[in-house]
């Protein structure tokens, strides 16, 4: 019953401990999601994306940059642009070999805007739709990223890297560059929408919707028909630097980062919804509940197996003399109980043989103690060898055995205890390529019913102390009290 209880115990303290540390971790989850959302969740994927942004940017500023280095190029303006197919070949080259969606020269002596098929147009100052080329003639840096529309494929909008060219003394000649289609890059946003799980776009500065990966924010659409979003936006533009928001949509709470993107001139938005992201974490909590729960019956299951097997493991080692593994004297005090109620019920005789190896000392002596604890454990594997597996026999003590036999008489107690003799006078014992040889002398009463063990245990022991007085090695009966 006590382990039971124990057992009891531990689960209810288990239980208890699982229950109150997943509703503390529950809470505390509530409390913090939306700071560990806000602070660091949506900072860190507008930075993943704007990482792979200027990753897949790369390469197109890389060509741009051969192109305005290239010998071919410098040397066909300078020589007076002749021959337009030279340059629509170059051009057509460079766009089917690199993979670019478009490629173009436009030169500062002509104003002659060519790409793969020729030339489409002279620029001017006095178009908009040009003034992208007099801006860009005049920045400092050696290119620019620019989002535009381009009017060789049907006013598309086209992602352009515009690269200076120079001669060889570094007086400017043009602009040359490639271009991406925006049909690319929004499968891009799809697959950052995809990988990151949060509601990716992209708003220029009048608030338009230029790419987008959420059904909500349509490519397109304007924030202007947002009001949360617009406030937030607004926000997001005075502040200058990315930072994170809330806002309401619907019925929700809509947690956003915005950053601005200077290559595309663009507002990054990296948006989640707030309940959705509690909602995954609640499920991990209760997921992380039924474990621990899972876990606990596990251990309870566990523990009940190793106190069982560790309160039977007890019972062996308090039962056991640990040298000869036989039973031992509390043993003894258990089952000599038993043995004399059933001889009583029977009316039949109880059998006690006393037995103690003859000079141990000076066997002990000889070999030191571990030769003389190797003497008994053979003894003992002797003995057990020698009687029934109904008889009880167990280490009284030192060198001293006790045997306990049911229904045996006098006649069959003195044969038995004669056979013992004999097996451990005539076994020789191999000890460190030594043989030993020993004796034993044995003691030996017969109990009949009603008479008390420790009579009976007494006068084996005198038997015993006769058998020693006449010589050892040999086997006396008690004398019965009568």
């Amino acid at each position: 019953m006590g382990r039971y209880r124990l057992i009891l115990l531990i689960t209810v303290i288990l239980a208890m401990g699982v229950m109150a540390t997943s509703y503390i971790s529950y809470r505390v989850s509530r409390a913090s999601i939306h700071d560990a959302i806000v602070e660091s969740m949506l900072p860190l994927t507008s930075d993943n994306i704007y990482s792979e942004i200027q990753k897949d940017l790369i390469r197109p500023v890389f060509i741009s940059s051969m192109m305005a280095s290239d010998t071919f190029l410098r040397d066909w303006v300078l020589e007076g642009e002749q021959n337009h197919d030279r340059i629509s070949r170059y051009l057509w080259e460079v766009q089917n070999r690199y993979g670019a969606f478009v490629s173009f020269f436009v030169s500062d002596r002509s104003r002659n805007y060519y790409y793969n098929r020729g030339l489409l147009k002279q620029v001017s100052p006095d178009v908009e739709d040009d003034a992208w080329y007099y801006r860009a003639r005049g920045m400092q840096a050696p290119y620019e990223i620019n989002v535009d529309r381009n009017t060789s494929h049907a006013d598309g909008l086209i992602i352009f890297i515009n690269y200076k060219v120079l001669d060889y003394d570094g007086s400017y000649l043009g602009l040359v560059g490639v271009g991406l289609a925006v049909d690319s890059v929004q499968k891009l946003v799809s697959h950052y929408q995809h990988k990151f799980k949060r509601d990716v776009y992209f708003i220029d500065a009048e608030g338009l919707v230029r790419l987008s990966g959420s059904r909500y924010h349509a490519t397109g659409s304007r924030i202007q028909d947002k009001p949360g979003l617009e406030q937030v936006f607004r926000q997001a533009r005075q502040q200058g630097a990315p930072a994170s928001f809330e806002y309401d949509r619907q019925d929700s709470r809509q947690l956003i980062n915005i950053r601005f993107i200077p290559e595309l001139n663009w507002y990054l938005c990296v948006e989640q919804n707030e309940s959705e992201a509690t909602r995954d974490i609640r499920h991990a909590l209760h997921a992380n509940l039924l474990l621990c729960l899972v876990v606990t019956a596990i251990v309870v299951a566990l523990v009940h197996v190793v106190l069982r097997r560790y309160q039977g493991k007890l019972e062996t080692m308090a039962t056991t003399d640990t040298l000869t593994g036989l039973p031992n004297r509390r043993a003894f005090d258990i089952v000599i109980d038993i043995f004399r109620n059933e001889n009583d019920r029977a009316r039949s005789n109880l059998a006690f043989i006393t037995l103690d190896i003859d000079h141990f000392k000076a066997i002990n002596d000889r070999l030191g103690h571990f030769g003389g604890d190797h003497v008994l454990v053979e003894a003992a594997r002797i003995l057990k060898s020698s009687t029934r597996a109904a008889d009880f026999i167990c280490r009284w003590g030192g060198e001293e055995f006790l045997l306990v036999v049911k229904d045996c008489d006098e006649h069959n107690a003195m044969l038995l205890a004669e056979k013992m003799r004999s097996a451990i006078e005539h076994e020789a014992i191999g000890y460190k390529g030594a043989q030993i040889r020993i004796t034993a002398s044995l003691g030996v009463a017969v109990a009949r019913a009603g008479d008390k063990v420790e009579a009976m245990l007494e006068r084996a022991d005198q038997a015993l102390y006769e058998a020693k007085r006449a010589g050892r090695n040999r086997a006396v009966l008690g004398a019965v009290d009568r």
